[in-house]
């Protein structure tokens, strides 16, 4: 492979208000030969000109510090319609952070203490345009939020006539926490097919992810987690 040929690194902003836990992720990502990491923030409004300066690709971003948290800064990020995309890390007792941040526009969420190479390969996912919702975090937030759902034995919500029957049933999958793959494998079909579903239920609905399609199911009472 030529020089040309070659993939241009993956550019990460850190933010977090701890340098502690900054370079404990900077040793885990800087031994990546496809990650980069361009600067460090302390705080969202920090991050927000770094990101409006630099342009990386992902920003790994805490979701509580001083001046303005991860959420705020998220929002701003998203609504500026920068190239970026943010995800973020955050321990168990902020799962009340959640909602608001993947409604803020995040692209994904995760424990900090996800495994090292978890966190690289939801990295790299989410610079591919995919969507990320660690499996424990989604069901821990579902779980707190259950009373708060609607009724899921009423009828399919209006905003939902929009899909054929088996985008409603790919949706579902989704909001299982299920990826391509094993959607494939449950309903029988190929990956292709399973993208191309995906892709219709995000148009269709005005969705711009994954992950804000599993907090619509949830939301519109479609799908409910179990207690």
């Amino acid at each position: 492979m030529s020089v040309e040929d070659t993939p241009r690194p993956i550019r990460v902003l850190l933010v977090d208000d701890q340098p502690l836990l900054r370079t404990g992720f900077r040793m885990v990502l800087g031994s990546e030969e496809d990650i980069d990491i361009v600067a460090e923030a302390g705080d969202g409004k920090e991050a927000i000109e770094l990101a409006r300066k630099l342009l990386p690709d992902v920003v790994l971003m805490d979701i509580r510090m001083p001046r303005m948290d991860g959420v705020a800064a998220t929002k701003e990020i998203v609504a500026a319609k920068l190239p970026v995309r943010v995800l973020i890390l955050t321990t168990f007792d902020l799962d009340e952070y959640v909602v608001g941040a993947l409604r803020a526009g995040a692209a994904g969420f995760l424990a900090k203490d996800v495994p090292a190479d978890d966190l690289v390969a939801a990295i790299r996912s989410v610079a591919g345009g995919e969507a990320i919702v660690a499996p424990r975090i989604l069901r821990r937030l579902l779980e707190k939020f259950v009373d708060r759902l609607p009724d899921p034995d009423g009828a399919v919500p209006p905003s939902l006539d929009v899909l054929t029957e088996r985008e409603r049933q790919v949706l579902v999958l989704v909001a299982a926490g299920m990826s391509n793959a094993e959607i494939a494998r449950e309903l029988t079909v190929s990956e292709t097919t399973v993208k191309t579903h995906v892709g219709h239920v995000l148009t269709k609905l005005g969705l711009r992810d994954r992950v804000q399609a599993v907090v619509l199911a949830y939301e519109t009472g479609l799908v409910k987690p179990k207690r």
